[in-house]
Formats: C-alpha cells, sequence, structure tokens
C-alpha cells in the first residue's frame, strides 16, 4: 500500500540517544522483572529526541508494555503530538503492539532485539508463544510513513540477558 501520510517531522534519533533510550527501556524491563512480569519495557520520547514523556513495563501476556504504553500516550497527547515522539521498545513489537502503535499515531519506532531473537529464548512457552510477524510487514500494509531502528546491536546482549535469566531461570511471572 502506498504511503498518504508524510514521514515524522523533525529529525531522526541519533544512534547514541537510541542507545541511551534503549537503555532506559531495558532499565523498566528489569523493573517489570522485579515485579513478577515479563521482561519487556519501553519509554516514550518526545520530538526533541530527548524529552521522556512516559515508561511502561510489560503488565502480562495480554497488556503488553508497547500496547499499554501507545493507549496512554494516545490519551495524554494528540494525534498530531505523537506523531513526532519515538516510541523505544527493549524488544521488536508484536503485531498487537505495532498496531497499537499505529493507531495511536506515533511516528517513530526503535527497538533493540528483533523478536525472532526473542523466540531463542521462550521457544514455545505458554506464557509467550512468539509470532514471527515483523513489525515492519504490519506497517507496511498501512497508509502512514512511520520510521523503524531495529535491532540495535550495541544494546542487544543487555536486552537478552534479562531475556535468558528469565526464560531459561523458569522464574515465573505474575499476572
Amino acid at each position: 500500500m502506498s504511503e498518504t501520510r508524510q514521514p515524522p517531522p523533525g529529525a531522526d534519533p541519533t544512534a547514541e540517544q537510541m542507545q541511551r533510550h534503549l537503555r532506559a527501556a531495558n532499565a523498566v524491563a528489569q523493573r517489570a522483572l522485579e515485579a513478577g512480569h515479563h521482561p519487556f519495557g519501553a519509554v516514550l520520547v518526545g520530538p526533541d529526541n530527548e524529552t521522556v514523556l512516559s515508561e511502561q513495563g510489560n503488565v502480562d501476556t495480554v497488556n503488553h508494555a508497547e500496547a499499554v504504553l501507545a493507549r496512554m500516550a494516545s490519551r495524554a497527547w494528540s494525534t498530531d503530538e505523537l506523531w513526532g515522539c519515538t516510541l523505544y521498545t527493549t524488544v521488536e513489537p508484536c503485531c498487537m503492539c505495532a498496531g497499537t502503535l499505529y493507531w495511536a499515531n506515533i511516528g517513530r519506532l526503535v527497538y533493540g532485539m528483533e523478536e525472532r531473537r526473542l523466540l531463542q529464548f521462550t521457544g514455545n512457552h505458554t506464557e509467550n508463544p512468539t509470532m514471527d510477524l515483523p513489525c515492519r510487514d504490519v506497517f507496511k500494509h498501512g497508509q502512514k510513513g512511520i520510521r523503524v531502528w531495529g535491532p540495535v546491536p550495541a544494546v542487544e546482549a543487555e536486552i537478552a540477558a534479562l531475556h535468558t535469566a528469565f526464560w531459561r531461570g523458569g522464574a515465573e511471572p505474575a499476572g
């Protein structure tokens, strides 16, 4: 489908900004893990590529960090404001989260680790039967010029470490 909307306004984030905000998202994922949830975290950054507007860890199997954050953001800011924002997330959004980001009108996405890599940790775990549907494939069927970066090799090992500990360590999530 052809894009009918221009790419988001303003400058794209730098490599340094991407790494810094992904590390912040991973700290959110660590807190989610400590609270007994799956180790996923997301951070929403404003159009200046510096201001953290909101952050969210995973809640449960249905309420993923990215989707919950996008829904909260859509209630707090207008679609025009969100179009210039960037959502940073530790792992590539699943199709549900990518769709929620699309409908919330968040214009940029940066993720640290691919969903396919996550599958190496989760296998067919009942708490996360990972889908093999890249977020770029979801977005290419829409009408918005959402910009996507990821995976980001500089932080991938840090993100993977939380998943190794959780999925192979036998920890049980809450809720």
